[in-house]
């Protein structure tokens, strides 16, 4: 094995999306923008955003994956990704389409349904506070 290239796992939730071998590159969306990862990087942990991950391989060129929210960490030549969802195809505009209607639409609803959340136990607090204090 070539010491000089990386090892790729896409984990789902449920499943592994890809196992890759022989990784030259790799590009990630992050809070605080694109992370590119070579090789002989550092170990690093990184928060990932709905966005488009590209690999770069010898046989197969550059691949991209439409890929939501989640975490990647690079040790040693292992990288590992684990996201809530991933969608592999070859083109690049409708792959940027699939994260804005899908993974970014699904971010809003979640944030909303939080909210609701947080105002719901806010309430029941008070209410209790109010019941033991009565």
């Amino acid at each position: 094995m070539n010491s000089a290239l990386m090892d790729l796992k896409i984990l789902l939730p449920f499943k592994v999306f890809a196992d890759k071998k022989g990784i030259s590159r790799i590009v990630v969306e992050t809070r605080q923008g694109s992370l590119g990862l070579l090789p002989r990087r550092l170990d690093c942990v990184a928060a990932l955003e709905p966005g488009i991950l590209t690999y770069e391989t010898g046989a197969e060129g550059e691949v991209y994956v439409a890929v939501d929210e989640g975490v990647l960490v690079k040790t040693g030549q292992s990288v590992l990704v684990s996201v809530r969802n991933a969608i592999a195809g070859t083109d690049l505009s409708k792959l940027k389409e699939t994260v804005e209607n899908e993974f970014l639409a699904v971010d809003e609803t979640e944030q909303k349904i939080r909210s609701v959340m947080a105002k719901l136990e806010t309430g029941l607090i008070r209410r209790l506070a109010e019941f033991r204090s009565g």
